[in-house]
């Protein structure tokens, strides 16, 4: 569905101390953007925000950083990170959320900066000439190297099973060891799991999540 263009999104993103629209020049920097040597966690296409405000709330020794290509819905993921944490200043806030189309990101972090990478509920691309472009195809995979630790992990979860087992090969490919996996998020114990908006929606019928967790054992 298009999304309809909200001119008083960019002005109300751009006066947040949260939302980095100089993305670019913070290569190699991001722990003195968020002042402290934590670990940095990503989320690669965090919608709404439900998912980064949550884990943010979960865990203030680590930082956060959100990605999502349209403005018209990172402005939502600022105000659920906002109303989530409940901080008297913003500056307070471990999260940091930019609008980047993903194919640049590579362009955004230096080597070893981020210690996990979250990606939740991607668009599948189902078509064979489509593939490429899943963020999870070995294309990407290899340019997440170029900043992910090595021994990190991604976690991946999804509710299509063509993009579940193609990605499944595409770890490996690229020399991630599948730590745990599962068909049935909801019915596998796994008790770390924050549940996102679309999560949610189809979990109410009865459509079941996949998920899996990739940890990173070699350089490039």
């Amino acid at each position: 569905m298009r999304l309809r263009k909200k001119y008083w999104a960019r002005p109300e993103l751009e006066a947040s101390h949260i939302v980095r629209t100089d993305q670019y020049d913070h290569k190699g920097n991001w722990s003195e953007e968020f002042k402290n040597k934590n670990d940095i966690h990503l989320e690669l296409g965090c919608g709404k925000g439900s998912f980064i405000a949550e884990k943010s709330r979960q865990n203030d020794n680590i930082n956060f950083v959100g990605i999502d290509l349209k403005d018209e819905v990172l402005v939502f993921a600022l105000r659920k990170v906002i109303e989530v944490r409940a901080v008297k200043a913003e500056q307070n806030i471990n999260v940091r959320l930019m609008p980047l189309n993903i194919m640049f990101i590579d362009d955004v972090f230096a080597k070893d900066e981020i210690s996990r990478i979250y990606i939740n509920f991607c668009n599948p691309w189902p078509k064979e000439r489509h593939n490429k472009r899943r963020l999870t195809h070995t294309k990407f995979l290899t340019n997440y190297k170029k900043f992910l630790k090595v021994g990190s992990e991604v976690w991946f979860k999804t509710d299509d099973t063509g993009l579940f087992e193609d990605s499944i090969e595409y770890f490996k490919q690229c020399g991630f060891e599948i730590l745990f996996l599962t068909y049935d998020l909801h019915k596998s114990g796994f008790e770390e799991n924050v549940i996102t908006e679309y999560e949610a929606k189809f979990a109410s019928i009865g459509k079941k999540a996949m998920f899996l967790r990739a940890k990173l054992n070699k350089e490039n």
